[in-house]
């Protein structure tokens, strides 16, 4: 049994590895979101249109601060000599997928009407999705001769 568990994760380390500092990214994110609502807010859970959009930009500001270096050393294992290059990508991933969040968070707020609290965990189903299959694909891809 343990031997299988064994396999499984060696099999799956990098999808295990980026749940889990996904996760802590996610709690980051969402610490600086929320401390700012209550800072400059007062707590609100219908933000206006103009608060939701500074609170998408400090949640992803955070979120990206945590997640570039994390994911760099401990999801894709990136040997990438070229760190800035790396991180230009990363932020500009970073970016679509936080225009993303912002789209759904505005959708079910200011539209909908749902509470902004749902509304982040909502969209931070997709954003987490959406960053994986980015940072996979295109910033943290692998090249042919490694």
């Amino acid at each position: 049994m343990i031997e299988k568990l064994r396999d499984f994760c060696k099999k799956h380390r990098e999808i295990l590895v980026y749940l889990i500092v996904g996760g802590l990214t996610t709690l980051v994110s969402w610490a600086a979101k929320f401390l700012w609502n209550f800072a400059f807010y007062g707590g609100t859970s219908a933000p206006t249109v103009a608060q939701n959009t500074i609170l998408s930009v400090v949640e992803n500001a955070a979120g990206i601060a945590f997640a570039y270096p994390t994911n760099r050393k401990w999801v894709f294992q990136s040997k990438n000599p070229n760190i800035l290059a790396e991180a230009g990508s990363f932020v500009g991933s970073r970016l679509l997928t936080m225009l993303l969040g912002w789209l759904l968070n505005l959708l079910l707020v200011n539209v909908l009407g749902i509470s902004t609290y749902i509304a982040t965990v909502v969209s931070a189903v997709f954003v987490v999705v959406g960053n994986y299959i980015i940072s996979k694909l295109l910033v943290f891809r692998k090249k042919k001769q490694e």
